[in-house]
């Protein structure tokens, strides 16, 4: 039986487009693709603060940088 694709919340949806955008400053920064996107997965908690603290995805990732 073919699993049923389970619907993200909406603020769910609006984290994971909110990291996907930090992501690329982190890359912008210098860091790899794949660097940027493990920092996220092992910060997960500090970056979903920083989200719900209103900062924007540049801000995030000049203080993930600093």
């Amino acid at each position: 039986m073919p699993k049923k694709e389970e619907k993200l919340d909406p603020e769910t949806e609006a984290l994971i487009q909110w990291c996907t955008e930090v992501e690329q400053f982190l890359v912008k920064g210098g860091a790899t693709l794949d660097q940027a996107q493990e920092h996220i997965e092992e910060e997960v908690e500090w970056f979903t603060d920083m989200f719900y603290d209103g900062l924007t995805p540049e801000e995030a990732a000049k203080e993930a940088l600093a």
